[in-house]
């Protein structure tokens, strides 16, 4: 039997785009609560189009492989907020709904009279999440932001790069999932808060802070020493700049360097040494060749001092087995090792997330085909999360909301759709 879901019963109205949003609806809906996505047609989610694969092979708005990551567990409903009607229809849905969340531009639902104040009107506890980038207070809270921008006023872009060079970013949003984590947290805990007052509130995330805090180190630094950043002036790469140890590095196995559909051939094991305990034990691992005994690489100091030889003389180790077979090796001697897996080592050859069923196999809502995506990275002991359906089709579920969550009857269906209103 099914384990229950924690989040069974509560409600969100989803009126979230791209990823920072959805990334937290994703989450409260694996989790169990019923996200009822709501979108027009006329600007639905851009990433129903996103060049990121079309399951079973076919681009279509319903086949976007980023959205079908993002919006699994959902329901779809197309409703025209321009329209009286529209956000009429939109207002009932908030009257029935524990969370409303939203990552639109500041103001847009206050521009809806959809503002906190007027949410409470049409349900007192309502718990309203906003995600953007500055946040609703403050001069620059009309200003907008991706995650590539949100990332530069973090902080993190320029902590980002060489020394004496333009800052690197990162080539990947991950402010926009960080903001996303910090938004399904934050309404657990007002979940969590109502539960005991019977008191919903506003939850104001900021994409720009949600980085600011991956920085705390650094501003620390500043704040308690008055010392600016300045990035390494000798790139560490993989090895520890902090605590400075050795070997510590990414390591060359077997393969080569030519990348086929995507993936790199050559293939590389990860390699962390953070005690003289952990030396005796990679050494003893890897049979004693005779160098593991030289006064250079005596202690850590001292392969520190040398790491460029030591590392080259490890790889010469390491350069004819496969990453896993290093990995496997090193970890049956208690060290620390890890092969740099691919995509096809994630979701094809990997026992252990197979185990844990991480990656579960999800049949489409269009067609046949099914395809096997990523869940939560977390197990309960007394309850579950669970992928319950893929993304929905636009509007797949516009009947289903309007009679069974709001009980509206086919008359006044049928005067709605008239009115362009779905």
């Amino acid at each position: 039997m099914a384990k229950p879901l924690p989040l069974e019963g509560i409600r969100v109205l989803d009126f979230t785009h791209i990823v920072a949003g959805p990334q937290c609806t994703r989450i409260l809906g694996d989790l169990g609560a019923q996200v009822i996505k709501v979108e027009q047609g006329q600007a639905m989610d851009v990433t129903r189009s996103a060049a990121l694969g079309g399951i079973g092979g076919i681009p279509g708005v319903n086949r976007s492989g980023m959205f079908e990551y993002f919006n699994r567990n959902k329901l779809s409903i197309t409703i025209n907020a321009l329209l009286p009607a529209g956000l009429d229809l939109i207002k009932k849905l908030v009257a029935v709904s524990d969370v409303v969340i939203e990552n639109f531009s500041s103001r847009v639902l206050e521009r809806w009279g959809l503002s906190y104040e007027e949410q409470c009107e049409l349900k007192p506890d309502i718990i309203y999440v906003s995600v953007t980038g500055f946040g609703h207070i403050g001069r620059l809270r009309d200003y907008s932001t991706w995650g590539p921008t949100a990332q530069a006023l973090s902080g993190l872009t320029f902590m980002s790069g060489l020394p004496g060079e333009r800052p690197a970013g990162w080539g990947y949003s991950f402010l926009d999932h960080t903001a996303g984590y910090n938004a399904a947290i934050a309404t657990l805990m007002a979940i969590h808060h109502r539960n005991r007052t019977g008191e919903g509130q506003w939850l104001d995330v900021s994409q720009v802070e949600s980085g600011m805090v991956l920085t705390g180190p650094a501003v620390l630094d500043y704040t308690a020493n008055g010392r600016p950043y300045r990035r390494p002036g000798n790139p560490t790469g993989n090895r520890s700049a902090n605590p400075r140890v050795a070997p510590h590095n990414a390591y060359r196995c077997a393969g080569d360097d030519e990348i086929v559909a995507g993936e790199p051939r050559q293939r590389w094991c990860v390699i962390s040494i953070f005690t003289e305990e952990d030396w005796q034990k990679f050494c003893k691992a890897i049979g004693s060749p005779e160098w593991t005994a030289d006064p250079k690489f005596a202690t850590n100091v001292d392969r520190v001092a040398n790491e460029d030889e030591l590392d080259r003389l490890i790889e010469e180790w390491t350069i004819d087995k496969m990453p896993h077979e290093v990995m496997h090796r090193l970890q049956a001697a208690g060290v620390a090792a890890g092969a740099v897996q691919t995509n096809e080592d994630k979701v094809v050859r990997d026992p252990q997330l197979r185990s844990r069923e991480f990656i579960q196999k999800v049949p489409h809502r269009e067609v046949e085909d099914s395809f096997e995506t990523d869940s939560l990275p977390f197990k309960f002991s007394h309850t579950e999360h669970r992928i319950r359906q893929a993304s929905p089709p636009l509007g797949s579920d516009t009947q289903f909301i309007l009679t069974e969550v709001l009980g509206l009857s086919e008359g006044e269906i049928t005067e709605l759709a008239e009115q362009a209103v779905f």
